[in-house]
């Protein structure tokens, strides 16, 4: 068996503490993460973690912008592969309602969301994956010959970051009851000037 080197178990260890971070920003808000309780779920002492981040804050922010990144790249992948925006957006509906609104990854997009209005470092890095995303949807919509493509882009990404808010309300609901309405709003053929 290899003995692993001093930048393995760093690395390691970096990504044990952002997965626990991950995991207590869902289950105990963002607020509710302490250095301890966070090297106790990542099996680290608690001095690793000001070791391998500036501060418990910088560690919270990266670990959540990059439990974001996946989902925001799956969405411009469905982008890209959609024959149209109008059936990319029906796509994206589909996976939301993988989404309860109360599972971890939905805590954690919320979570993050409240601390960026307080955290302007926070607040740059997700407007940076938000406001890709976007341009995305809007650039998709542009080739389509939509008329108004950041328009009906900003809507949109609106509309999916309210659903799964409401969503965390209402398990009920289903994400696919908006594909005819956002679907009419990104359709090239009939879309408003």
């Amino acid at each position: 068996m290899a003995v692993q080197t001093n930048a393995e178990r760093g690395r390691d260890v970096r990504a044990r503490l952002l997965a626990a971070a991950q995991e207590l920003i869902a289950e105990l808000g963002w607020n509710g993460v302490s250095t301890r309780v966070l090297a106790e779920r990542a099996g680290v002492h608690s001095g690793l973690v000001h070791y391998h981040f500036a501060s418990l804050q910088a560690l919270l922010r990266q670990a959540a912008v990059e439990a974001m990144r996946p989902l925001v790249d799956g969405t411009a992948a469905l982008l890209a592969q959609s024959p149209s925006p109008a059936d990319a957006v029906e796509s994206l509906l589909a996976e939301i309602d993988r989404y309860t609104g109360t599972d971890p990854a939905s805590l954690v997009f919320i979570e993050a969301y409240l601390a960026a209005t307080r955290d302007p470092d926070l607040r740059d890095q997700m407007s940076g994956l938000v406001t890709g995303l976007r341009a995305t949807l809007a650039e998709a919509l542009t080739r389509a010959g939509h008329q108004a493509p950041e328009a009906a882009a900003i809507t949109v990404m609106a509309v999916v970051d309210g659903f799964l808010l409401h969503k965390g309300l209402d398990p009920q609901l289903s994400a696919m009851r908006l594909a005819p309405m956002l679907r009419r709003l990104t359709d090239t053929n009939g879309a408003p000037s």
